[in-house]
């Protein structure tokens, strides 16, 4: 039989004499078949207790800043030996975050800004100041954060939760900076579509509420200062934290599924008949504030975390990924507490004596402490350590589309493995009618001689998986090259 390719994860559809599967867990799509997911590997010390929002800023000269937040408090990342200072505002705690919150930042040129919308709006100089202050300008309190144009844009404020507010043009942290009417600064109140649950900003904005979402785009000149077009009727977003800007298209999670949004746009779906209803029926919808998104900018690929419904309290359990140029997704065993896109801050070797004891008990190579990163997705792991996915890889499982029809029987001698993985384990699965559930076969170790799992199955449909233990090497499984004959009628 000819390759027998492993095809695209698609659980909301029937695999009956399918042409995607059901099964696969930590494998990344490419346009050979699959590759391997890596495991998450530690870069710094721990927070204090649960990361609660993470962000991180470039300074004029290049240098990264990592900040991250607690329930209570603000850390920076000390970029020599790794640890967390506490950077809150006077060294006190602030007002507790809602238990279904996060701390959101933004970084208009040297100022840094994190919005919680139980506290004033805090503001860090990255020229000059050790510590977060009050912004100025007496700007709402804000669960939500973003920076339109050359605006900075509230939403999901406190005492007005139908309102967007933006601060005045180039005008961030000043006495008049939210003053309207003052350099451009203004607000817009909102009749229908619910509440406001976040802006993606970029040069024009993406105004997403319960049930609308708008386009806000800058009008030079004009009086209205932007113009606000609403896009959607009776769509809106379901997660105030899914929401992804990766380049120029948005993604985000609708109370209809998976969506995009290209440059200039209006919504698509991409996740109908694909996983929109096995992810609605897994995800635990009373811990939205785990449902988190995030791009990452080495690849085409985006991510959402998200805690399911057999998850422990506190931390997500599952990753959904999405090559939105491949148009494939792809499900992760992964547990964390927050994920996001980050630059790794820059090292020399000088330093590295404060890291470890000697360059054989460091976690990275010495190739990943450059001075200038990328960045790359990552997350605070269970413990409050913050890492990126550079480990070994991950046990993959990969398996095939159903095979087999109502007319005919088929004899399973085995099947070929089609990867450069040198140590796997295969097996297939059974069932007599398309009403029954499918039984697991035993597995057997690939034979190193003939590169085959050899197993014997008479049934009717099959499915040919491959298990690859974790920490092995390879880069790519294409699919499987059965070994079976047609049997009888019976």
């Amino acid at each position: 039989m000819p390759l027998l390719a492993y095809a695209d994860y698609r659980p909301d559809v029937s695999d009956y004499e399918g042409l995607a599967t059901r099964n696969i867990l930590n494998v990344i799509p490419r346009g050979d078949g699959y590759g391997p997911f890596p495991a998450f590997s530690a870069y710094t010390s721990a927070l204090p207790s649960a990361c609660r929002g993470a962000f991180y800023a470039l300074k004029s000269d290049g240098t990264v800043v990592t900040f991250a937040g607690t329930a209570t408090r603000l850390y920076r990342l000390n970029n020599t030996d790794f640890s967390w200072t506490d950077i809150s505002k006077a060294a006190s705690a602030y007002s507790t975050l809602s238990s279904n919150a996060q701390w959101q930042f933004a970084q208009t040129g040297n100022l840094v800004f994190a919005s919680q919308a139980n506290s004033v709006l805090q503001v860090f100089d990255l020229s000059s100041s050790t510590a977060f202050a009050d912004a100025l300008g007496s700007p709402p309190q804000a669960a939500y954060i973003s920076v339109v144009g050359r605006f900075l844009v509230l939403s999901g404020l406190l005492s007005t939760p139908y309102r967007i507010q933006w601060s005045g043009l180039n005008n961030f942290n000043a006495a008049d900076s939210w003053t309207s009417g003052i350099k451009s600064s203004d607000f817009q109140d909102f009749p229908d579509g619910g509440i406001v649950r976040g802006v993606a900003g970029g040069e024009a904005g993406v105004i997403f509420q319960d049930q609308a979402i708008r386009r806000m785009s800058y009008v030079p000149g004009s009086p209205i200062i932007f113009q606000i077009d609403r896009i959607t009727q009776d769509k809106g977003l379901y997660a105030p934290y899914s929401i992804i800007r990766a380049g120029e298209r948005i993604f985000f999670y609708a109370g209809q599924g998976f969506h995009k949004i290209e440059p200039g746009g209006v919504p698509e779906q991409i996740g109908r008949e694909k996983v929109d209803r096995s992810f609605l029926g897994d995800l635990d919808k009373g811990n939205l504030q785990l449902f988190l998104g995030a791009a990452d900018p080495r690849s085409t690929r985006i991510y959402w975390a998200y805690k399911s419904v057999s998850g422990a309290a506190g931390t997500y359990d599952r990753l959904l990924g999405y090559d939105f140029v491949l148009d494939r997704f792809f499900p992760v065993s992964v547990t964390g507490e927050y994920l996001l896109g980050i630059s790794q801050t820059g090292l020399t070797l000088e330093n590295l004596d404060s890291i470890s004891s000697s360059l054989d008990a460091l976690s990275l190579s010495l190739d990943a402490y450059a001075t200038a990163v990328q960045p790359e997705i990552a997350q605070f792991s269970g413990t409050h350590v913050l890492g990126f996915f550079r480990g070994a890889n991950l046990e993959a499982t990969l398996e095939s589309a159903e095979q087999g029809s109502d007319e005919n029987r088929i004899t399973i001698r085995g099947f070929r493995p089609v990867t450069d993985a040198a140590t796997l384990y295969g097996s297939v699965s059974w069932r007599d009618t398309p009403s029954a559930p499918a039984i697991a076969g035993a597995e057997v170790l690939v034979n190193a001689r003939t590169g085959r799992c050899d197993v014997r199955r008479d049934t009717r449909y099959s499915r040919f998986k491959v298990r690859i233990p974790a920490a092995t090497s390879w880069s790519f499984c294409a699919g499987v090259v059965p070994d079976v004959s047609t049997g009888g009628t019976l």
